[in-house]
């Protein structure tokens, strides 16, 4: 299986996703505008396909790995989410909360918290985990799942898995 993501000449993802998107692209101080993510050679039994956007480099910042977008049940014959896709998703999928939900933060607008939330690291360059999973069944989640409730409905179900990292600067 393999995962792709199309980087900025510094090797970064690009400025449009994260903390110098346009002002269009932003709500409540947030940037909304996910990035394209390209899916190949996925096993041959897979049927669903999920995901995971989160910055381990926030730990030292914040006290946890930021959450900044999930996925689930994207069907195996599609392999592309186009930008933007998370607002304008072009096929049926569900999402996660990230963590502006979390009491930090306190987000009370679900087309915030159960969507991506881009990276706008305070301090310096953040390298950002992407992670893909080739998955054998339809997941038993419903919109607005937790990480934790999609880490534990992929226990067993997971055929391959990829991850990248993306950095975006601060």
């Amino acid at each position: 299986m393999k995962v792709s993501v199309k980087l900025d000449s510094n090797g970064q993802l690009p400025a449009a996703y994260g903390k110098f998107a346009n002002p269009e692209d932003f709500k409540n101080h947030y940037p909304l505008r996910s990035f394209p993510i390209q899916i190949s050679e996925l096993p041959a039994q897979t049927r669903t396909w999920a995901f995971t956007f989160t910055d381990p480099d926030s730990i030292p910042v914040c006290g946890f790995s930021w959450i900044h977008w999930s996925g689930a049940n994207l069907p195996a014959e599609v392999l592309e989410l186009p930008a933007n896709a998370s607002q304008q998703p072009p096929v049926a999928f569900l999402q996660g909360k990230n963590s502006t939900i979390s009491s930090f933060i306190g987000e009370t607008d679900p087309t915030i918290y159960e969507h991506y939330v881009g990276p706008t690291p305070p301090d310096q360059l953040h390298r950002y985990e992407l992670r893909v999973y080739a998955v054998d069944q339809i997941l038993p989640l419903t919109n607005g799942f937790w990480l934790n409730e999609l880490q534990h409905a992929l226990t067993g179900h997971i055929l391959a898995h990829a991850k990248i990292i993306l950095p975006y600067r601060a």
